[in-house]
């Protein structure tokens, strides 16, 4: 499901107007459907069922705290990777015990706080952060449940910057190493290791990478057994696509189809399973709204110049990534009957989507064919919603964006925009630390 569509040539989200909301709020504005996020928890749960497993949401992704309250409900865990998550995700109203702890850079203080609260399962990534954990764990005199990230050296596909699998990367430990570590904490009395963690890349369109990490890590889970250590936990990671263009990624079900079967015989040894889920979820139910700033014709280059760029949205420049642009209530009947680049219409030309940044690689789409604009213009960057906003920036002084949430009929601000005073709060009152 996908909760923005046109109606009478006007871009809704849900039941509500997106110019309605441009002018309420403001632009740059990320925009999220409620509806749509539920729709996409309620599909991901129902084709993991055999499983019974706890979907942790990819704080990451999407950290405005009103969306995760959205999936919160919906029965979603939270998977954080530092300690500002952490704590987003516990003003959600998410029990510690509904939360897996990742990362690789967790310091001392994020282990006790993690430790001291009782998170569900901590994901080690390092020997070295192992050690830590249990000492700490041993000095707070608290039990952790601990699960390994393993490294299957499977690479996912992705872009390189979002493959974390593969020996080259900085995530998890070597398989080779797991069993090592399993006989490091054989006896600890708090620090216990009965889980393994994978997570291989995001976004992975091929669903046979998934069924050949999982299958290196049954290998390892026989051979610990055969040690005697009890696996209790598998957590299976996220990385499942989001449809950037119209029907790009597949369907729950079928990262279903590649994945239970390998893993459900575990269910009946008492294996618990987790998943992390977070593009999958929020991508699609997040559109960013921008004003166009001017329309700069050159010679051999139309420029169509809006109200942020990269500070926004980052990944077109930072990934290379496509994310379908179309204006919100498009002139002549210009309306779109797929996400992609060919739309099939008459009456587009090329132009470059960029922002007001001073950088040339401050764009969010380049020789992208698209409908007739002009000043003030109203447009929709769809697909959004996942690491839209939890990537933007402040560069060149942009203030952040605003951020609200739709349900229904109603619309709701549920993060007002930084003021330029903002900007400066920070610094107005020098501290001297010598």
């Amino acid at each position: 499901m996908d909760g923005f569509a046109f109606i009478d040539g006007h871009l809704h989200a849900e039941r509500v107007r997106m110019s309605t909301i441009a002018e309420r709020a403001g632009t740059p504005t990320f925009v999220y459907s409620a509806a749509t996020l539920r729709d996409h928890v309620r599909k991901l749960r129902a084709a993991f069922a055999p499983l019974d497993p706890l979907p942790c949401f990819s704080v990451k992704s999407c950290p405005n705290l009103s969306v995760l309250r959205v999936v919160a409900v919906e029965g979603c865990g939270m998977d954080v990777v530092s300690r500002g998550e952490l704590r987003r995700a516990l003003a959600a109203g998410v029990e510690p015990s509904r939360i897996a702890y990742a990362g690789v850079g967790k310091t001392r203080e994020s282990l006790e706080e993690a430790i001291t609260i009782g998170v569900g399962c901590l994901n080690v990534e390092s020997a070295e952060e192992l050690e830590l954990v249990a000492r700490v764990a041993a000095e707070l005199r608290r039990p952790i449940s601990l699960a390994l990230r393993v490294n299957p050296d499977v690479d996912a596909g992705t872009h390189r910057h979002t493959t974390t699998g593969t020996k080259a990367t900085k995530f998890g430990v070597g398989v080779e190493r797991a069993e090592e570590l399993f006989e490091r904490l054989r006896d600890h009395s708090f620090a216990r290791l009965e889980g393994l963690h994978l997570h291989i890349g995001s976004p992975v369109l091929d669903t046979s990478r998934y069924a050949a990490a999982i299958d290196v890590a049954l290998a390892l889970i026989e051979r610990l057994r055969r040690r005697g250590h009890a696996i209790r936990v598998l957590d299976l990671g996220g990385g499942f696509g989001a449809d950037y263009e119209t029907g790009q990624s597949p369907s729950p079900q079928a990262y279903a189809d590649a994945i239970v079967p390998r893993v459900l015989p575990l269910r009946d040894q008492g294996v618990r399973f987790l998943l992390e889920p977070g593009r999958f979820i929020a991508a699609n139910a997040g559109v960013l709204l921008l004003r166009v700033v001017r329309v700069k014709r050159e010679a051999t280059k139309t420029f169509v110049i809006c109200d942020a760029g990269m500070n926004a949205l980052l990944r077109p420049s930072h990934y290379d990534a496509f994310h379908f642009i179309w204006p919100a209530e498009p002139r002549d009947g210009l309306v779109p009957t797929r996400r992609a680049i060919e739309t099939g219409l008459a009456g587009l030309a090329p132009c470059d989507v960029v922002g007001p940044l001073c950088e040339t690689g401050d764009y969010l789409a380049l020789d992208r064919s698209l409908p007739p604009l002009r000043e003030g213009d109203l447009l929709a960057t769809f697909t959004a919603g996942a690491y839209g906003m939890s990537m933007a920036s402040r560069y060149n002084a942009q203030p952040l964006p605003a951020e609200v949430l739709v349900d229904g009929d109603r619309a709701a601000l549920a993060r007002r925009r930084e003021s330029l005073d903002e900007l400066l709060a920070h610094e107005t009152d020098p501290e001297a630390l010598a």
